[in-house]
């Protein structure tokens, strides 16, 4: 090879380095803070899809998130909490200990309301929208933050129903010896399991549906969006079935690392929100649609009040515990005796430490 070649080579090689030293300065400082996102379904399911409409949105007011989405929560959860992520999309279980106030939005009966003997899910559901509307209103911004993090935004997952492999009318009694899935992030629920003499079986939403399906829990709480994906007509066979009669509405949340995006991000980011709650709600109602009518099954209305009475003694259990919010509890028992003044909950202080 002449001298003249090896200086070719030498010049292009040395470009080449020079190149890619430059690039990998210059490409930090154009990527944007990393979003986050669990999605059961991976990139082909709605919450993928919101998060993609989301950053997008979001890019208008400055900020360009980048996207990665996982079909684990926990490693969500976990990668938020190690700094890697500047904001998670996660449900309100997870996001408790960033924000123990928009957290308890999902705990145990909170937004049920009774009326007649019977759940009115429609008055259970605009509970849950008032509280959210309260919270993404400027004058709640102080409740939005805890410490580094802030939530930027809530929506309604759906009511979560108890979902059995062999039907039975559902009393502290009959609960006795049941084995109950429970998750491993809500030790409320946990709590209340044990309380009513079942059997706590640890679960996440990767294992749930397949423990249920194979008999390894003979009960699961989870909303109708989880009822095709994790196909739990197998788990119900013929004797199973759905039992109109939440124990909660689960949420979806936006949480945020406060040192990993600009200070104005919040106030956009839940009225962008805020503004997706009928969708949400429309997508509800389609996965309730899909579930067959022949699976959903009712309590007898005299078993109604001593069910809701016990999903209260497990809220105020864990609140007492430290695992909710007395504030969002109390807020929310106000939203609920707004909708159905004649429970006998309204007449007693029953959400106040």
């Amino acid at each position: 090879m002449t001298s003249k070649g090896i200086d070719r080579r030498a010049r292009a090689a040395t470009l080449g380095l020079l190149t890619a030293v430059l690039t990998g300065w210059a490409g930090p400082s154009r990527a944007g803070p990393l979003l986050c996102a669990w999605d059961m379904l991976g990139k082909g399911g709605e919450v993928h899809a919101l998060a993609e409409d989301y950053a997008t949105a979001m890019a208008r007011e400055g900020v360009h998130f980048q996207l990665r989405t996982f079909t684990d929560e926990r490693l969500v959860a976990e990668d938020f909490r190690a700094g890697q992520c500047a904001a998670a999309i996660l449900t309100g279980f997870r996001v408790r200990p960033f924000n123990q106030v928009t957290g308890s939005l999902d705990s145990l009966g909170s937004a049920v309301v009774v009326r007649d003997g019977r759940v009115d899910l429609a008055a259970s559901y605009e509970v849950l929208r008032k509280l959210i509307q309260v919270f993404a209103a400027p004058q709640a911004a102080s409740l939005m933050t805890e410490g580094q993090y802030e939530v930027g935004g809530i929506l309604p997952v759906g009511a979560a129903y108890p979902m059995l492999r062999e039907r039975f009318e559902i009393t502290p009694q009959t609960l006795a010896g049941k084995r109950v899935a429970a998750f491993d992030h809500d030790r409320a629920q946990g709590m209340l399991i044990q309380k009513m003499g079942a059997q706590a079986i640890s679960s996440d939403v990767v294992n749930v549906g397949a423990k249920f399906n194979n008999g390894l829990v003979d009960l699961i709480h989870m909303p109708a969006i989880a009822f095709k994906p994790f196909e739990l007509a197998k788990g119900m066979g013929n004797k199973g079935g759905v039992l109109r009669m939440p124990v909660m509405i689960p949420t979806l949340q936006i949480v945020f690392n406060r040192s990993m995006v600009p200070a104005s991000l919040g106030a956009p980011s839940r009225v962008y929100w805020a503004g997706l709650h009928e969708g949400a709600m429309k997508s509800i109602q389609r996965a309730e649609a899909q579930v067959p009518s022949r699976l959903w099954f009712d309590l007898p209305p005299e078993h109604v009040q001593p069910y809701v009475d016990v999903l209260r003694e497990g809220r105020i259990a864990g609140a007492k515990a430290g695992l909710y919010s007395w504030r969002t509890l109390n807020l929310m028992k106000k939203a609920r005796c707004q909708a159905s003044p004649a429970m006998a909950e309204c007449s007693v202080p029953t959400e106040s430490p």
